[in-house]
């Protein structure tokens, strides 16, 4: 079970920190990930972690601005958002796969999902 937390409303410029709790026991080579959603659009990959070797990507609208980090004493997936900008505005979804793993942005290669948290520039 994943549950995403840490949504709100920010103004231009500013931060937030969503967490993805992650319940369950996970193979050691799972990805686990940040998708947003706009309104009327497919979700699109934000940042994926591997959680062995701890390879992270970030897509390049987020690069530079989003951290993506996992812990793994609670096994909570964060994001880190800095200088959020109105094209941020999204409802940002948390998802997991276990192994084997292909693409980390192809929406089709992730099992579980979270329901979603909302943001607002």
């Amino acid at each position: 079970q994943l549950v995403e937390s840490g949504g709100g409303s920010v103004q231009a410029g500013g931060s937030l920190r969503l967490s993805c709790s992650v319940s369950g026991d996970w193979p050691r080579c799972s990805v686990m990930a940040w998708f947003r959603q706009f309104p009327g659009k497919q979700r699109e990959g934000v940042a994926a972690s591997y959680l062995c070797g701890g390879m992270t990507y970030h897509a390049d609208s987020v690069k530079g601005r989003f951290a993506i980090s996992h812990n793994k004493s609670n096994n909570t997936l964060d994001l880190q958002m800095n200088s959020l900008q109105p094209e941020d505005t999204a409802t940002y979804y948390c998802a997991a796969d276990p192994p084997p793993h292909g693409s980390w942005r192809r929406l089709s290669e992730y099992t579980y999902w979270g329901r979603g948290t909302q943001v607002t520039v």
